[in-house]
């Protein structure tokens, strides 16, 4: 069953470009990601959405995915209790883009 996941980040001022010069360039040859995106969002955060095969792909790439985090942690700031808001699971539901 497909699954995604999302990472909420508040980036430093001042280092918001580098920020996403660093994600756009980190490495995603994880087994079983369909696609990855990072949106930037009214208020300013940024975040991303990975979307996948299976939760277990997902869960099996965090390894490579918190080695990225750390080429670009020291621009975090902090939110809720650490540098990151992460959640992830299994679809529920699902539609093709031009549904109503």
């Amino acid at each position: 069953m497909t699954a995604f996941n999302s990472v909420r980040f508040r980036i430093k001022p001042g280092h918001e470009d580098e920020f996403v010069e660093l994600f756009s360039s980190a490495p995603r040859n994880f087994e079983g990601l369909r696609k990855m995106a990072l949106v930037k969002s009214e208020d300013g955060a940024f975040f991303s959405i990975g979307e996948w095969d299976t939760f277990q792909h997902m869960v099996d790439a965090r390894p490579k995915m918190l080695g990225n985090l750390d080429r670009f942690r020291h621009m975090l700031q902090q939110i809720e209790g650490g540098h990151t808001d992460a959640v992830s699971g299994e679809a529920v539901f699902e539609t093709g883009g031009s549904s109503v």
